[in-house]
């Protein structure tokens, strides 16, 4: 990096930033509510200026170079330099930002205390303790709140696309028990050891619908039954008050408070998990939420993200598939731009988001379905990404699309197996 221009533009660094952090072209456009044409110019301008190559773009990632993990913590002190600079003299930084954590004890709180520890004396970080998104995301909207943590892909679409996003950690669903239950001795629980019981999932809570809907997609077909409807329960005193007197089993998730006389029991057989991201409203900039982004990312880094062996996602609205049909993260991507086609099916994937499967399982088909008039195709899942890649995509029948799908957009895949039976459609 010799003969570096001095006066290097702040933009181009931002850019950088947004795609390291992402390590995803179209995500970090997005962030950045630019092109991915022009952030990928961006990038391609920064690296000519720095004379190093700063990112390694394959088939299956985007990953940094050894140039990019160099520039990378230079990079995040000139620009927070440049924010605190401006919020000097835009007394941004004095008002103080709200962040709805939920409860004490949640990934919003430990988030939010690591977050504290990265801010200066003047910067604000004041907790909320919502209940849950759905109610919290209506706050968002409406201005009286800056950030909020939860599971994103359960609240209404239209209310997610007016909202800024990002997954940092996946959490255990578990279940709290009675200590005199049959099923407290066991240090997990099957899924299928709770057919026949009733859990109380927030059920008649309208500030909690992402997670009264996560519930019953769990509970469906196993025998699981929701406890009825309760009027919100606000605080933990009186939360650990009803659930004794109604000597309930709680769905849950892994961080979670302790209530007297229980135990907390992960679920297994599968691993059920409940993606948690963190949302603020568009357009908000404030140093407080610049250490939230990074305290996630520290902790994200430390494993939160992190899949353990068995796991499946649960999301609120899977869209309708054949038996035996599983959605992948570890197919390669696609990418339209600069003659790679591999970005373009990753973004397909992240918009299923349903993963069902392990990576590793035999992938014999890739198909991407779009929105009406349906565009169907298959890719074999080595296809490398290259100037001719776009010629080895061969159509779907409509009729293996049709039976695949009910949704405006997602991403399928097939066994070996099945392949034979998409082309015979």
């Amino acid at each position: 990096m010799d003969g570096v221009n001095r006066d290097l533009e702040p933009r181009l660094l931002r850019a950088f930033t947004a795609v390291a952090d992402e390590l995803h072209f179209t995500r970090a456009a997005a962030r950045l509510y630019v092109a991915q044409q022009a952030l990928s110019r961006d990038i391609r301008r920064l690296e000519r200026e720095l004379g190093a190559e700063l990112f390694v773009r394959t088939t299956r990632q985007v990953a940094l170079t050894a140039a990019g993990e160099r520039l990378l913590p230079y990079a995040r002190r000139v620009l927070q330099a440049q924010d605190d600079l401006a919020a000097a003299f835009s007394g941004a930084g004095r008002r103080p930002l709200l962040v709805d954590v939920g409860a004490p004890v949640s990934t919003g709180s430990q988030v939010l205390a690591e977050a504290r520890r990265r801010v200066s004396p003047e910067t604000e970080l004041v907790a909320r303790f919502h209940s849950g998104l759905a109610g919290a995301a209506a706050e968002l909207l409406a201005g009286r709140l800056d950030v909020s943590f939860g599971r994103a892909h359960g609240l209404d679409p239209a209310v997610l696309a007016r909202l800024e996003h990002r997954l940092i950690r996946y959490e255990r669903i578990a279940v709290v028990l009675r200590e005199d239950h049959p099923l407290a001795r066991c240090e997990e629980i099957p899924l299928s050891a709770l057919a026949g019981e009733t859990l109380y999932a927030a059920a008649g809570n309208d500030t909690t619908t992402e997670w009264t809907d996560l519930a019953a997609q769990l509970f469906a077909g196993r025998g699981i039954a929701m406890a009825e409807p309760f009027p919100e329960i606000e605080g933990d005193e009186e939360f650990i008050r009803v659930v004794t007197k109604r000597r309930w089993s709680v769905l849950a998730s892994e961080v979670f408070i302790r209530l007297p006389g229980t135990v907390l029991r992960p679920l297994t057989d599968p691993v059920p998990l409940s993606p948690v991201s963190v949302l603020w409203r568009r357009g908000l900039s404030h140093p407080g939420l610049d250490a939230l982004h990074a305290a996630a990312r520290a902790l994200a880094a430390a494993g939160w993200l992190h899949r353990p062996p068995g796991s499946a996602e649960t999301q609120a609205a899977q869209p309708a598939r054949s038996p035996g049909l599983r959605t992948i993260a570890d197919v390669g991507h696609l990418d339209t731009h600069g003659g790679e086609i591999d970005q373009f099916m990753r973004d397909a994937l992240d918009l299923a988001g349903h993963v069902t499967g392990q990576p590793g399982d035999d992938v014999g088909l890739v198909g991407v379905v779009l929105p009406a008039p349906c565009v169907a195709h298959a890719l074999p899942r080595r296809t490398p990404a290259s100037a001719n890649a776009a010629s080895r995509i061969r159509p779907i029948s409509a009729a293996a699309s049709r039976a695949w799908t009910r949704s405006s957009v997602c991403a399928i895949s097939a066994s070996s197996s099945r392949r034979r039976a998409a082309r015979a459609g």
